[in-house]
């Protein structure tokens, strides 16, 4: 069943830095360079959509890519 924008996971800054092994500053400095888009939420923090956090994951492992 695809994904609907209500029922998609969203990830904090912290949980994509963790994928990343990052600080999440970094993630929050993807996100204003347009690297990677965010969803704001209605009190101002930034959430990312899971799939595509995964494909960008891939896409930055991907050893062609280096």
């Amino acid at each position: 069943m695809p994904a609907t924008p209500e029922n998609e996971a969203l990830l904090t800054p912290s949980e994509v830095a963790a994928m990343f092994r990052v600080n999440p500053k970094t993630v929050t400095r993807w996100a204003r360079a347009g690297k990677i888009s965010a969803i704001r939420t209605l009190g101002g923090h930034r959430r990312f959509k899971a799939a595509e956090i995964r494909r960008f994951l891939e896409q930055v492992e991907d050893p062609a890519e280096a």
